[in-house]
């Protein structure tokens, strides 16, 4: 019996936010696991960390960690670390793929942008990750849609 083919993996951190799923994607050293740490202490889940798979179901692409992943993170200066289970999440359906790049690089006023994920249009943005409105940002992004204003409180 043959094994079943390798899923696709994408480098970067995946952690789900309420019922959505956010791929963070960046070269190493781009602030991916930072934000996902800083997202997880806002009460996002982590999904995966470094290395994210793949997988299509019902038209959506969903991410799950690899088995030798699951549960770890990586910090810098503190070193890999195991994830609580209650702050984990077995899988996500992705809603929102976010390219880190530095800050100053990321435009005024975007076009709204897709990623082309397994062959799924998945909507897309550029964020600066250190900057103070990073969680912010992302939180209207994905809750809200890019190019939609806060709601009054």
């Amino acid at each position: 019996m043959s094994e079943p083919p390798p899923l696709p993996t994408e480098h970067g951190t995946c952690v789900l936010m309420g019922t959505n799923g956010v791929l963070l994607r960046g070269p190493p050293g781009a602030g991916k696991s930072d934000l996902a740490l800083r997202l997880m202490d806002d009460g996002a889940r982590l999904v995966a960390d470094d290395r994210v798979h793949l997988a299509l179901r019902d038209g959506a692409v969903i991410a799950r960690a690899p088995d030798a992943l699951k549960g770890m993170m990586e910090v810098n200066g503190i070193g890999l670390i195991r994830i609580e289970a209650d702050r984990l999440a077995d899988e996500a359906r992705l809603a929102l793929v976010v390219d880190l790049v530095p800050g100053g690089t990321v435009a005024r006023l975007p076009a709204p942008g897709r990623a082309d994920l397994m062959g799924v249009a998945v909507p897309r943005i550029e964020l600066a990750p250190f900057e103070a409105s990073a969680l912010a940002k992302l939180r209207l992004a994905v809750g809200r849609g890019a190019g939609v204003i806060m709601p009054h409180s």
